[in-house]
């Protein structure tokens, strides 16, 4: 199985996410995935949060982070 990841600059969250509790950020996203199927790890590295998933279901998460405002 082949893995994708994301990355997202902290300094690009949407508003309505709270910057300064990344790894509470990161909880939420990898929740929201995981709820449309999505077999996603989601953590904070540093400067940005990596989400890791499955190739096959790129697809999909994009539309889901675009759902919540990500991308």
């Amino acid at each position: 199985m082949s893995t994708t990841t994301i990355r997202i600059d902290h300094a690009a969250l949407p508003d309505h996410f709270d910057r300064s509790r990344p790894d509470a950020v990161a909880e939420v996203i990898e929740a929201a995935l995981r709820e449309d199927g999505i077999a996603a790890e989601v953590s904070d590295v540093i400067s940005h949060l990596k989400i890791e998933l499955p190739t096959a279901q790129l697809v999909t998460a994009s539309t889901a982070l675009t759902e919540i405002g990500l991308i």
